[in-house]
């Protein structure tokens, strides 16, 4: 399979940060969108953000900036569709999206989805971490994993599929991918690889990790 086209998706309205872009806040030497674009940018054919509003804000990443195509922040379904749109216009065959408040994903999240992939004739996968202690979220799947839906492999064949689900109201992101049977591949820490940014002490830890990492 070829390499897919990378997705930043920060559509969101970072409520618990107070509003804005959680991804143009500082970061070490850049931002956490920089960190974000770097750690996808090789892993990846090409690379575009999805973002509602004014995109001059991002020029400074030089990606094309991909609205979402339905209102009212219906959630990251839409941001995934608005990358298959894309990607469809490229010429690509499938997407991995990542979310723009998450500096630290593996780097080899896009070798491990693909893997987890291979055989299936639409690929859709979706990252997950096991919980020790069984704590049961929203996204939890029928084998106790805790899925990641904004880290995900998505073929562009079905997004006329995922256009329609949106326009009935869809919003969950795990209800649409298990109609599709789709699968999970497994990341372990140490500590949690998808540690996103929510709030203001969320960023402080970040920057404590960046630093111990250095």
């Amino acid at each position: 399979m070829s390499l897919p086209l990378g997705v930043i998706l920060a559509g969101g309205q970072a409520t618990r940060m107070g509003g804005g872009d959680k991804g143009l806040l500082p970061l070490g030497d850049t931002t956490i969108l920089g960190h974000v674009t770097r750690r996808l940018s090789p892993q990846v054919a090409g690379l575009a953000l999805n973002a509602n509003g004014d995109p001059a804000r991002f020029a400074s990443l030089g990606l094309p900036v991909l609205p979402d195509s339905i209102a009212d922040f219906p959630g990251p379904l839409a941001g995934v569709l608005a990358g298959l749109d894309w990607a469809a216009s490229m010429g690509a065959e499938t997407i991995v999206t990542v979310a723009a408040d998450t500096p630290f994903f593996p780097s080899d999240l896009v070798a491990r989805l693909l893997h987890e992939g291979r055989d299936m004739t639409h690929p859709l996968v979706l990252a997950a971490t096991s919980r020790p202690d069984n704590e049961h979220t929203k996204s939890m799947s029928r084998s106790g994993l805790i899925r990641h839906p904004t880290f995900g492999l998505w073929p562009v064949a079905l997004r006329d599929d995922l256009r329609c689900a949106l326009s009935d109201g869809l919003r969950k992101v795990v209800l649409w991918t298990e109609k599709h049977s789709g699968r999970e591949a497994l990341f372990e820490g140490p500590g949690d690889p998808f540690f996103n940014v929510n709030t203001p002490e969320d960023l402080q830890q970040a920057r404590a990790m960046l630093e111990s990492a250095s």
